[in-house]
């Protein structure tokens, strides 16, 4: 796990060793073990440590060229050695990568690699990519079974390849600069910040990216981000350019969930062949030259990677869990904890976060998060790696990405009923809509209505939001302003793929995966664990898992009483305890947000009435401390939207963010 970062620079003036230096220091956190950096130019590469060198190794270098840097900051966890040390170069000096991220099968890679006459001087799984990548190129992809996102520079073809995993579990942002004269012409990085030090990349917001994130709490998705001139290269895509016109190049799609491959295999089959391929994957996973750890939240998620991994490693285990205890009896899982963390024979780790905490530490969250996020629940996960952190774990195994793929979540509720009624099945919808509406937090009837929502053609589902009161640019928003740079108010889709299925969950599972859910919470928590240096895995989130878990019917995943994960309880069962299998209630990794805004109340006030809030344009202030009082005053439903406001303003003051158009 590390940090990565790069860039093709434009004649006559090439990069100073300063400016290096202030992008390698933002990454620092994401690899503090070690640092290199490498430069080609006029078909000569020159290699260092630290950015000081750079002038001196380079003097001789005409500065009427461009160059290519390739930088890089380490966190070792696979070869501890100096033989990992990166950017890593190939045996005849044509290839070049930075990586950023773990490749579990790189034994099994390497051992092939071997049989083809590749030599290794180091046991990392950096060699075994940037190897594989000379053997295959970019068919490696298909190959590998990790996280990842890496650059390789081929100095022959004077190209540059750069890759994101299946998931986006591994961040990589880039960002074009317009040709000008001394200045970057392209720039990649595993954080946006690095970026933001370059010169040519402006602050300025991408109102359509505010829209959704200030009405639906959306971020992380697609190709754009909230600073209009840096994007990320979306998850399962490459980018190949030339050194000579970086410009041209678009993000190619190598990957994406298979949606249309059913599998016929009985429930008891099915549930087999998960187990198989979950405790494989947890094996996988444990593969590494330092200390691992669990989050544990007691749920069924985090509770069957623990008790795999006692299982997949037995005695040998030193099992260390860590997890958050919240202080409102409602969404508080100790028990659960302790029960588990006693089955497996771990050390149990918990931390009870503060509203004054989150104060006193929102700076340092928003800094390491880079962008605004949705609620106050990133601060729980970021003390639950903080504990980890001193506890001298350097990796963490994570349930992330359960809930997406096995229909985890409460409102995905209407999505099976409205799977039922699609399909004409009548019967089947009553007796699924009565059962489900008495499991804990459904929502009741009333929630499920939300399944007629989804049968509507597009054009009706706004106008259905707005007779509910749930209005797409509500008061608190000013309307005129994201009118004015062609922003158009509209809901949430499910993804397109196969708009009129009659599998809806699917289509939802579908769109949470890979446009909503999904890649939120695996940037908040790369940037959380990467904040205190270490590398969280996702077990879950493998392409041989979650192919496999497509291709079974909707029942398979949410049973007719509406409990999600129907198919990963049965294959657990044996594994973890019943009583945990059985839970029918659905905390997820909750904080008491109404509790703790109300108890910082004076606080908040102070950031809405802030000279940072009067500079957004984009907000009402006005309606903004009505709603507020009325949420106070119990006139209105407390919602996420409170915590937005607040994030958003802050954030603006600590990145210096321009509302003006770039």
């Amino acid at each position: 796990m590390c940090g990565i970062a790069g860039l093709i620079s434009a004649p006559p003036i090439r990069p100073a060793r300063t400016l290096i230096s202030r992008v390698l220091d933002c990454l620092a956190h994401r690899g503090p073990d070690d640092q290199g950096w490498l430069r080609f130019s006029r078909d000569r590469v020159r290699v260092g440590s630290a950015p000081a060198e750079i002038d001196e190794q380079a003097g001789s270098v005409a500065a009427a060229d461009g160059a290519v840097y390739l930088l890089h900051r380490r966190l070792a966890i696979l070869d501890l050695t100096e033989t990992g040390h990166q950017p890593m170069s190939t045996a005849d000096g044509r290839y070049h990568i930075v990586f950023n991220g773990e490749i579990y099968n790189y034994l099994e890679l390497r051992r092939e690699l071997e049989a083809m006459g590749y030599r290794f001087r180091s046991t990392s799984d950096t060699e075994v990519l940037l190897n594989g990548f000379a053997a295959w190129g970019r068919e490696v992809l298909a190959r590998l079974v990790g996280m990842f996102a890496f650059a390789v520079l081929d100095t022959r073809q004077r190209r540059l390849f750069l890759a994101r995993d299946f998931f986006g579990i591994k961040p990589l942002y880039y960002a074009t600069v317009p040709a000008r004269a001394g200045s970057v012409r392209f720039a990649f990085a595993s954080e946006i910040k690095a970026l933001l030090e370059l010169p040519g990349i402006g602050r300025h917001i991408d109102a359509d990216r505010l829209y959704l994130y200030l009405r639906f709490g959306l971020t992380s998705h697609g190709s754009q981000t909230l600073f209009a001139d840096v994007q990320q290269l979306p998850p399962g895509h490459y980018l190949d350019l030339s050194l000579d016109d970086p410009r041209m190049a678009e993000p190619v799609c190598y990957w994406r969930p298979e949606v249309d491959q059913p599998a016929d295999l009985s429930f008891e089959s099915a549930a087999d062949r998960l187990r198989e391929l979950f405790v494989e994957s947890v094996q996988l996973h444990l593969r590494s030259d330092v200390p691992v750890g669990s989050a544990l939240s007691g749920g069924i998620d985090s509770s069957s990677i623990v008790m795999a991994m006692r299982a997949v490693q037995g005695s040998d285990l030193e099992l260390h869990t860590f997890g958050y205890v919240a202080d409102d009896p409602a969404i508080n899982e100790e028990r659960w904890i302790r029960r588990v963390g006693r089955v497996a024979e771990a050390t149990v780790h918990t931390v009870r976060p503060t509203p004054e905490e989150l104060v006193a530490d929102l700076d340092a969250l928003i800094d390491c998060q880079d962008e605004p996020f949705s609620s106050t629940s990133l601060y729980a996960q970021r003390r639950v790696f903080e504990l980890a952190h001193g506890a001298g774990i350097k990796v963490m195994l994570d349930g992330q990405g359960a809930d997406e793929l096995l229909a985890g979540y409460r409102p995905l509720l209407a999505a099976r009923l409205a799977s039922l009624l699609r399909q004409g099945k009548w019967g089947q919808a009553a007796t699924f809509a009565c059962r489900a509406s008495r499991l804990p937090d459904s929502g009741g009837l009333r929630s499920l209505f939300r399944a007629v929502g989804l049968l509507l053609p597009a054009g009706l589902k706004d106008k259905a939001r707005s007779l509910v009161g749930e209005e797409l640019v509500p008061d608190w928003l000013n309307g005129r302003w994201f009118a004015d740079r062609g922003v158009q108010p509209r809901s949430l889709r499910c993804g397109q793929h196969r708009s009129r299925s009659s599998d809806v969950l699917r289509e939802q599972l579908y769109q949470i995966l890979t446009e909503t859910s999904l890649p939120m919470l695996l940037r908040y928590e790369d940037r959380n664990s990467m904040a205190f240096s270490i590398e969280s895995r996702v077990p879950f989130l493998t392409p041989a898992l979650v192919n496999f878990v497509f291709s079974l019917p909707e029942a398979y995943l949410m049973g007719s009483d509406g409990l999600g994960k129907a198919v990963f309880r049965r294959a657990m069962r044996g594994l973890v305890p019943d009583d945990v299998l059985d839970r029918r209630d659905k905390i997820g990794f909750a904080t008491p947000e109404q509790q703790w805004l109300g108890t910082l109340q004076p606080w908040v006030e102070q950031v809405l009435r802030s000279d940072a809030a009067r500079q957004i344009p984009a907000l009402n202030r006005q309606a903004m401390e009505r709603q507020w009082q009325a949420v106070l005053n119990g006139r209105a439903r407390f919602d996420s939207h409170v915590w937005r406001w607040v994030n958003l303003i802050r954030w603006v003051e600590r990145f210096g963010v321009s509302f003006e158009t770039g």
